[in-house]
């Protein structure tokens, strides 16, 4: 099937399978930058887990562990990364109350099938949200061990925007399965992984991406390393 520029625009680009970030490697040579070719929205971390990576409007966002937003400069390094040119099919706006577990279902009621991958953005009001944020790491511990020690930041009475992607569960060694969120404060200055929420007005944009382009590393580590473990139960604790 040949290739179109539409084709590439519909895809959602992942920069290193997620499978190495959970057994422990942090650091490879994708940089920011780099990722406006297949993308100007998406999620992901950086070397060293130093913080979460949030992409809007092309501008990425490092949100580390004290909860705040910093720029990136354009060589900063991610060792992974889920970015897509992004553009809705489908809005909606729910003006009701819903904790996590219920936007969970109302998207569910927006997804036609569970077995495809969506591009997720929320934008409105909410009485509250919960995220956290990867301390920096100087060796390698496997992510679920980082994960125990990650703090978490509570804002109330808040504006923001939610960025991420809803995937297949059989695509788990590739990318996280399931629902995953970051979360970015409306002044761009605070947030972090979505941990919990309580929406009051929000907007959801919901695009369907029918391909899924994965890059496969070249470094040392990534090339010398034994995926041999099932590491859902660790990344179901790391999410």
């Amino acid at each position: 099937m040949r290739e179109t520029r539409e084709s590439r625009r519909r895809a959602l680009f992942v920069s290193a399978p997620v499978k190495a970030l959970v057994e422990g490697i942090y650091r490879e040579d994708r940089t920011v930058a780099s990722l406006a070719e297949h993308g100007d929205f998406g999620l992901g971390t950086f070397n060293d887990l130093d913080g979460e990576l949030v992409m809007l409007e092309g501008r990425v966002y490092q949100l580390r562990a004290d909860g705040q937003a910093y720029a990136v400069p354009a060589g900063t390094a991610t060792p992974y990364a889920c970015v897509n040119f992004f553009s809705a099919d489908t809005v909606e706006t729910f003006e009701e109350q819903l904790d996590l577990a219920g936007l969970q279902r109302r998207l569910q009621q927006m997804i036609p099938s569970p077995n495809l991958i969506y591009a997720v953005r929320i934008d409105g009001q909410f009485a509250h949200v919960r995220t956290r944020s990867v301390p920096r790491q100087d060796s390698y511990r496997p992510l679920v061990e980082v994960a125990r020690e990650q703090p978490e930041f509570d804002f109330h009475a808040c504006s923001g925007t939610m960025a991420g992607y809803v995937t297949p569960n059989f695509m788990a060694d590739l990318t996280v399965p399931g629902l995953h969120l970051h979360f970015l404060t409306e002044d761009r200055q605070r947030g972090g992984h979505l941990l919990a929420c309580t929406t009051r007005h929000i907007t959801v944009a919901l695009q369907h991406l029918p391909r899924l382009e994965v890059e496969l590393p070249v470094s040392i580590d990534y090339m010398t390393a034994e995926f041999t473990r099932d590491l859902q139960a660790d990344l179901d604790e790391a999410e």
